[in-house]
């Protein structure tokens, strides 16, 4: 008999907050949930994990289960452990948060999954704790992108200014000037303009820019 014995045992979950972009708005992958507590409830994509498995590893698992994706931008983002944040068990989740392409995202999976992408300036009421991860979230992104060009995990592969100044809008929640963000970007250096045209988004046409 080890000392580990004497010490109570808790479930450890995974919850995903995977975000996507879509008709210019960010957007977040919820599912109602297929068993109790909270049955028929929006939740976040998630899973316990297994003993064989890592953390990280758990996650990745539940992201490719749900999206399809692998290799998918992911990072940690908090602990929530309250004692009775799950009515079923005592249950501590580790969070991460991942932003991909919806373009690449396996539809066929909603179904499988009842799953849907929502804006995440008009998310459900989601189950425990979920919002607040989310909101969590998105204040990560919002500080991380003003630093880092996360935003070519969300966009096409070619996208116009445009595009990217909307990115930007929705994941800070606020409306940019466009001289200023046009500035700002080009002191970043994080993009390079091609010798592509854009004929849709104006009657002009928008050049297509790329990350580096």
């Amino acid at each position: 008999m080890t000392a580990y014995q004497s010490y109570p045992k808790f479930f450890v979950s995974v919850d995903c907050i995977i975000f996507g972009f879509a008709e210019g708005r960010l957007k977040v992958l919820v599912h109602q949930r297929p068993y109790e507590p909270g049955m028929g409830e929006y939740s976040l994509i998630g899973g316990f994990v297994q003993s064989n498995e890592s953390v990280n590893s758990s996650a990745k698992r539940i992201l490719k289960e749900f999206t399809g994706l692998d290799k998918v931008y992911m990072q940690q983002l908090a602990v929530y452990g309250e004692v009775e944040r799950d009515p079923g068990e005592r249950v501590i989740s580790i969070v991460y948060y991942a932003l991909v392409n919806v373009d690449n995202y396996d539809s066929s999976l909603s179904d499988i999954h009842n799953a849907k992408w929502v804006d995440v300036d008009n998310m459900p009421a989601l189950c425990f704790d979920h919002n607040d991860m989310v909101q969590k979230a998105r204040r990560m992104i919002g500080e991380t992108i003003k630093n880092k060009p996360i935003g070519s995990n969300l966009l096409p592969r070619y996208f116009t200014l445009s595009s990217l100044q909307t990115l930007y809008e929705s994941i800070l929640g606020t409306t940019i000037d466009k001289r200023n963000f046009r500035r700002s970007i080009s002191e970043k250096d994080y993009i390079l303009a091609t010798d592509m045209i854009d004929k849709d988004s104006s009657r002009r046409g928008a050049t297509l820019y790329r990350f580096r």
